[in-house]
């Protein structure tokens, strides 16, 4: 592997054959993170701004494991289920990214996995 596999407990376990993130180069690039609580291992099956909060505290907890955060992010990927939550999930992503704003795309997609309404991953930079 090129990069250093990074892996937190304060993250849900993989449900396939990938690492949470990957660091390579001084960049830290992240599987897709769903809406599954770290420490049940049980996924919430609330509407699509509960989940993207979930993920996002997902997202944040890997990053940090792997020494960055979510201030360092500079791109994500958001796959939502219908586009009619699009604005829902906008009002949750601000208030993590806040002024900061990393580069991103929003596509919608026909299923997802565990068929949650939201996926998202990120690229950050090391400290």
């Amino acid at each position: 592997m090129l990069g250093k596999k990074i892996y937190t407990k304060q993250a849900p376990e993989p449900i396939g054959p990938y690492s949470q993130a990957v660091e390579a180069n001084g960049f830290i690039f992240t599987s897709g993170q769903i809406a599954i609580n770290p420490e049940t291992g049980n996924l919430l099956t609330g509407n699509a701004a509960e989940q993207v909060r979930l993920v996002i505290q997902n997202l944040k907890a890997v990053l940090e494991s792997g020494g960055s955060s979510l201030n360092n992010v500079v791109k994500t990927t958001i796959f939502l289920k219908d586009m009619e939550d699009f604005g829902a999930v906008n009002e949750v992503y601000a208030e993590f990214f806040g002024e900061g704003l990393p580069a991103r795309s929003t596509v919608e997609v026909s299923r997802l996995p565990k068929d949650v309404l939201v996926e998202i991953d990120c690229i950050a930079a090391k400290r």
